[in-house]
């Protein structure tokens, strides 16, 4: 059997990775345009949901019930992005955060397909509602994406 490597040889691997990144370039920018995209989709997504919602011949309870679920996948959408993220960088994650955050937008997206397979509304009215929350979920990823990157901009330009 082999004897167990030492932390010397651990420290070693740390210090050659950190090497690799202190070589590469810093964080880029991101360009006005696409901040401006992101946000701009990020509304549009979510405004026509809600006006969706608003214009649909739904229950209160039912247009409660498809709000929350917006605003559930709004938020762990930017979770797993957060999480994805910050394990990339080498910021700690806990296992049990990072799977949560998946489990969280997964079952957003469930439960979204689910009340509209079950929901009476018109083909279009599910299409319509479906490609909205998509729109509203990946550009808040976009949105998350700029603020941190702009952020990590500054803070190494300062």
């Amino acid at each position: 059997m082999e004897p167990l490597k030492s932390n010397e040889s651990n420290n070693n691997s740390e210090t050659k990775k950190s090497q690799r990144f202190n070589n590469e370039p810093g964080p880029l920018k991101p360009s006005a345009a696409f901040i401006g995209a992101s946000w701009m989709t990020l509304l549009i997504g979510i405004t026509s949901y809600c006006i969706g919602l608003n214009n649909s011949d739904m229950a209160y309870n039912e247009k409660g019930y498809y709000f929350t679920i917006l605003l559930f996948g709004l938020f762990s959408v930017i979770s797993v992005q957060k999480s994805v993220r910050d394990r990339l960088e080498g910021i700690p994650v806990t296992d049990l955060y990072y799977s949560i955050s998946w489990f969280s937008t997964i079952a957003s997206i469930v439960l979204l397909i689910i009340g509209l397979w079950n929901a009476d509304l018109l083909l279009s009215e599910k299409g319509f509602f479906g490609m909205s929350f998509v729109l509203g979920m990946f550009s808040a990823l976009a949105v998350q994406k700029n603020t941190r990157d702009l952020k990590q901009f500054e803070s190494t330009n300062l």
